[in-house]
């Protein structure tokens, strides 16, 4: 075996497999702080993608579009508090996850309806390139998204652990009631992370965007995200990342090394296939936490 040419697809999956985590961390923010599955997060990554590519193309200023583009999720996060969620406080969290799917498809609708639904090109001045390291192509796109998504998730892992509101979020997450009863406003902190999970659905509808163009296929890529949450948890930041890392490098390899003798396209599955398993021997994921409940 080639060892150079091993360590070359190894750190490509590596890297693409940051892209993944970006999706997976908005999942994370929400269920985090709401203990629900965001089934919306892909369709917040094409909204943004979308709302930023159509101003730069009437001829706005690039961090004027970015600006006023996470203001849209700003206000896209207050809207889903008010009409969404604040209904629905202390509901089963089935009812939260079906809210999610409904908002899934008006989202879908309204972006339509105020952009468009054709392909656009994101040019973000980022080459596409390999660096020649020693024999070994990497790609300079995707270590700049692995570097913007280590610093995303470093970020935002000192935000959850060390200050007042990251605790108030993981209250909340637990117990509704019990948050509330202790002057904790579920308003406020659903708004917070909302705004975050739009920040990061910014970041990963522009990397996205850049790498596929702007489109409505983006929305599948969440799809992609649900492995990464089996693998890394879906209370974890770092988690994400791991998770991430994990499904990019065995999804390369597996379609290099394991491809051929299956007639090949094993890419698109294999991390489902991985995800299966691995909830067979540990369910709550790498850094999920493990819930012991007593009857």
């Amino acid at each position: 075996m080639d060892v150079l040419f091993f360590l070359e697809v190894l750190i490509g999956g590596l890297l693409s497999g940051t892209m993944y985590s970006l999706v997976a961390l908005g999942f994370v923010l929400i269920f985090k702080a709401s203990g629900v599955f965001n089934f919306a997060q892909g369709t917040m990554v094409l909204f943004a993608a979308l709302t930023f590519v159509r101003l730069v193309e009437m001829g706005w200023n690039f961090w004027l579009s970015i600006a006023v583009t996470f203001a849209a999720m700003i206000a896209l996060a207050f809207a889903v508090e008010r009409l969404v969620l604040r209904p629905l406080v202390n509901q089963p969290l089935i009812i939260l996850f079906m809210a999610t799917i409904g908002l899934t498809f008006f989202l879908e609708g309204f972006t339509q309806t105020i952009w468009d639904s054709n392909v656009h090109r994101l040019d973000l001045g980022i080459k596409d390139t390999p660096w020649d390291i020693r024999g070994m192509l990497v790609s300079q796109f995707d270590v700049f998204a692995a570097v913007a998504a280590g610093t995303m998730v470093a970020t935002l892992a000192v935000f959850f652990n060390k200050t007042r509101i990251g605790r108030a979020l993981r209250a909340v997450a637990d117990d509704h009631q019990a948050a509330q009863s202790v002057g904790i406003s579920l308003q406020h902190i659903w708004v917070i992370v909302w705004a975050a999970a739009g920040l990061v659905a910014l970041v990963a509808g522009l990397l996205w965007g850049a790498r596929l163009g702007v489109q409505f296929s983006i929305t599948i890529v969440a799809l992609k995200a649900l492995p990464v949450l089996i693998l890394g948890g879906f209370t974890s930041v770092p988690g994400a990342i791991i998770g991430g890392l994990i499904i990019g490098a065995s999804e390369k390899l597996a379609e290099v090394y394991i491809g051929p003798f299956v007639g090949g396209a094993i890419e698109n599955w294999f991390p489902y296939m991985l995800a299966m398993v691995f909830l067979l021997f540990r369910p709550q994921g790498l850094f999920g936490e493990k819930i012991i409940e007593r009857v």
